[in-house]
């Protein structure tokens, strides 16, 4: 079964058991949505349940089945949530996960190989590609600008991008 990390515990809240999450979901409280979460533990993961949560502030806090206190919370921290792949809502046309993204090979409308996508970045304006090549190049998300084609099976992007 393939994960898809969605997050990280980043502290406690309250002495209950409840634990303070940074969400990489769109809007951050989506990750709620998913109630069964697989939490990175050592060199595996582990299945918890959410009981509870809700948006606080800028963060989320949830309530994890069994965690019942500051102390078994706070065994938690820095701890990476993910949910089952399949678990995630299916995209639509021109909608990628960037889970799917990364490491995918980028190519130059010219044929030249830029190199992998390492990661994705959200700077407001738009997502970023982070490609780890020859050199390390940013290069806008914007699709039929700047990205002309995405070809998962192919593992390929193919861009239009000029840089200095």
């Amino acid at each position: 079964m393939t994960q898809v990390v969605l997050g990280r515990i980043a502290g406690v809240f309250g002495v209950k058991g409840w634990v303070k999450v940074i969400s990489h979901t769109e809007p951050r409280e989506g990750i709620l949505e998913y109630q069964n979460w697989m939490l990175k533990r050592g060199d595996g993961w582990q299945a918890v349940t959410v009981e509870d949560g809700k948006r606080h502030g800028k963060s989320v806090i949830a309530k994890l089945t069994d965690i019942e206190d500051r102390d078994a919370a706070a065994e938690l921290l820095d701890v990476e949530i993910a949910v089952a792949r399949e678990d995630l809502p299916q995209t639509q046309d021109g909608e990628f996960y960037w889970t799917d993204l990364e490491g995918l090979q980028v190519v130059h409308r010219d044929g030249r190989s830029l190199g992998k996508v390492a990661y994705l970045m959200a700077t407001g304006a738009n997502d970023v590609l982070v490609v780890d090549g020859d050199e390390e190049n940013l290069i806008p998300f914007v699709m039929g600008d700047v990205i002309l084609d995405v070809d998962l099976a192919q593992g390929r992007i193919s861009v239009d991008w000029e840089w200095d």
